[in-house]
């Protein structure tokens, strides 16, 4: 009868040396490390208690008259100009950290999220479930740090419907970030940011990808 040898015996076979797999994208992030630094929210907690009460119990409210939500920001510190028409369901991070100038126009449920100032000139306008949002993180930063900045939009400007201004943004004079739109980069006045891509030359208010 034949013997079984050592080295025919599974028990005895060399393991199979298994390739080390991937790292997952991400797994050295400590979301836990996390510090906040250099941010400074500007008003003690009581402020800001305050400022989230007023908003989510009055400011965003629909049967809250207009003409009061421009008083409501200038009580929390806001620099508001004159015949300023903010809608129904609009929401601003920190009153305190934001600058509007005359005859402005922003619609409703926009976002202003300003952890940095944001400013908008005179006779632009901030349409339906627009976004400017200050905030951002830096990618490679272990405990995921901020990496904020301000955003201003020049007098005449015109965020569109569900478009989006990121940190660090000036959307030049006249400039229009069309419906749906991204701006990572500053816009040069009189051009226009659609889906499709930026154009140089001004376009008319019926132009595709820039209706409210």
């Amino acid at each position: 009868m034949a013997h079984t040898t050592a080295a025919q015996h599974p028990s005895a076979r060399t393991p199979a040396i298994q390739a080390p797999s991937a790292p997952t994208p991400g797994a050295r992030r400590s979301l836990r490390g996390f510090t906040g630094a250099g941010y400074d929210k500007g008003r003690p907690l009581l402020v800001q208690a305050a400022w989230y009460a007023a908003l989510h119990l009055l400011f965003v409210k629909w049967w809250f008259p207009a003409r009061l939500r421009p008083v409501l920001l200038r009580a929390f510190g806001a620099r508001i100009g004159q015949r300023v028409l903010i809608r129904r369901g609009v929401r601003v991070h920190w009153p305190w950290k934001l600058d509007v100038g005359d005859d402005v126009w922003i619609g409703e449920d926009a976002w202003i999220l300003n952890l940095e100032p944001v400013t908008i000139g005179s006779d632009s306008c901030l349409s339906q479930s627009a976004l400017l949002c200050t905030g951002s993180h830096r990618r490679r930063s272990a405990t995921f740090e901020f990496d904020n900045g301000p955003i201003r939009l020049e007098p005449g400007s015109w965020v569109a419907a569900r478009a989006v201004v990121l940190r660090g943004v000036t959307v030049g004079r006249g400039a229009v970030v069309g419906a749906c739109a991204v701006a990572r980069h500053d816009l040069a006045p009189d051009s226009v940011l659609t889906t499709g891509g930026p154009s140089t030359t001004a376009a008319p208010a019926s132009a595709k990808g820039a209706t409210a």
